[in-house]
């Protein structure tokens, strides 16, 4: 078992754990990006039970569904001291599986399920005929499905006929909410500001795999340059290892679409144009994958006052460690390689998007400091008003609107020096722009990282005002 410390996915934790109460046997799905942590929450609901975890091959070039089923069959003989398994059939492979599990609790895990599955295109029927006839009738027997690919999990388990009505439990992991974060400084997470710890986080997002390698008596500066900017540093080859791992052969595709995203957010249209790829399903295709995949978001704007979902909507790169590589490693990875001292630009060059990623990631967060019932929210999201003859065009950061008829409208600044009043001339300009219907209350609402003016806090203009050190203060549940 992984010695590192666990943080967070308590939730998660708990919702499993409550399936060891039941008089059934349980199937379950955990989905989520590569070093979300699923296979460390399986590890941890495992610990002190009995299970068996199965892990099917990376998608290499010359890999077979037979070299998975014998990638399998090696794992079982390992695991259960036996031998002389035949690895031809799934069915016979699953037989033997449940003549050795039929009875008392045990947890059974194949991980990266996708993987194990895609090649065979009778995997998924044999093991739904087995869960069926035999490992659903050991009533303490929990199965647990996961994979980073969540597309092909919904399409293949999710939403699957024939998986219908046998799923107990389906989690999705995010990114871990920044207050967890926090804790992966450990002893000295009170003795570093917000602004240092924001520097690594602007790089690592909520990852967990990536927050484990900080080390706390290095600067932000240091552990950057020691994960990103050095020959064998993780987020070095971690780009090719995801994307290669994901999408195999259309490796390049979905790097096209994401190098344009990596810019900024944008339209089907500009995504289309800069990739040569016509609109229609294959696209589409794609932009899904990445979506459910966790590596981009889908920002549906809406209208405010009827509160119907419009077509519109803008594709945007919502993952920092994707961004940061395209933008500051790839293009050094030959002087990388050559072990030569590479000088990230200046913060003021990264931050700006990374820092909007950070929190649009965290909005539950936002709505805790502004004390809005998610319950009460109508649509949240960055919103965009394209321009017509009757309106201008308008970009919001992120608007909050509550069945209260209130807008909060939060600008997402980053900036090294502390914010001035020129920020209010800034959002009454956006404000103007919005078509706002009557009746309506407008609280504009300020996030940022490196403080604000005296001359600003004064004016009294916006309704709140939110320091980033705010969305690390700790939670209630920390562990």
């Amino acid at each position: 078992m992984d010695s590192t410390p666990f943080y967070g996915r308590q939730e998660e934790l708990e919702r499993l754990k409550l399936l060891q109460r039941k008089k059934t046997s349980s199937l379950v799905v955990v989905k989520g990006r590569r070093r979300i942590g699923k296979s460390r929450l399986i590890q941890e609901f495992c610990k002190e039970m009995k299970h068996l975890i199965f892990t099917g091959l990376a998608p290499e070039k010359d890999i077979t569904a037979q070299d998975q089923r014998d990638h399998f069959v090696n794992q079982m003989q390992r695991q259960l001291n036996v031998r002389g398994i035949k690895s031809q059939d799934w069915s016979d492979i699953f037989w033997h599986l449940a003549e050795k599990t039929k009875k008392g609790q045990i947890v059974l895990v194949f991980d990266e399920i996708n993987w194990m599955g895609s090649l065979d295109a009778t995997f998924l029927a044999k093991l739904k005929d087995a869960w069926d006839l035999n490992y659903k009738n050991n009533s303490k027997l929990i199965l647990i499905l996961s994979g980073s690919m969540s597309s092909w999990i919904d399409s293949n388990i999710l939403s699957s006929t024939g998986f219908m009505g046998r799923i107990s439990l389906e989690l999705t992991l995010d990114e871990l909410p920044l207050p967890i974060c926090n804790l992966f400084w450990r002893n000295k997470k009170t003795h570093i500001s917000s602004y240092e710890k924001f520097k690594i986080l602007s790089v690592t997002g909520g990852v967990p795999r990536y927050l484990e390698e900080i080390d706390p008596s290095l600067t932000a500066e240091d552990n950057i340059h020691n994960m990103a900017f050095k020959r064998g540093g993780l987020l070095v080859e971690e780009f090719d290892r995801i994307f290669s791992d994901l999408f195999s052969n259309r490796f390049s595709r979905y790097k096209q679409i994401i190098e344009r995203l990596a810019g900024g957010s944008c339209s089907l249209d500009e995504i289309s144009e800069a990739t040569n790829l016509e609109k229609g399903g294959t696209i589409s295709e794609y932009l899904e994958d990445l979506v459910e995949t966790g590596y981009i978001a889908k920002d549906n704007t809406w209208n405010i006052k009827n509160r119907n979902q419009s077509n519109l909507c803008r594709f945007r790169l919502k993952d920092n460690y994707i961004r940061f590589y395209l933008k500051y490693i790839e293009p050094n990875r030959n002087q990388i390689e050559k072990n030569r001292v590479i000088k990230p630009p200046g913060w003021a060059a990264i931050m700006g998007l990374q820092f909007e990623n950070l929190v649009l990631n965290n909005f539950l967060k936002i709505y805790d400091i502004l004390k809005i019932n998610p319950q009460e929210v109508v649509y949240d999201n960055p919103y965009f008003q394209r321009k017509t003859k009757n309106q201008p065009g308008c970009q919001i950061d992120y608007l909050i609107q509550t069945k209260f008829n209130t807008l909060y409208i939060c600008e997402i600044k980053f900036s090294n020096e502390p914010i001035g009043h020129a920020i209010i001339e800034e959002m009454k300009n956006k404000i103007s722009r919005l078509k706002i219907p009557k009746g309506y209350s407008i609280r504009p609402v300020l996030i940022h990282v490196n403080g604000i003016t005296d001359k600003l806090l004064e004016s009294d203009f916006f309704a709140s005002i939110i320091n980033f050190s705010e969305f690390l203060s700790c939670l209630d549940e920390v562990h």
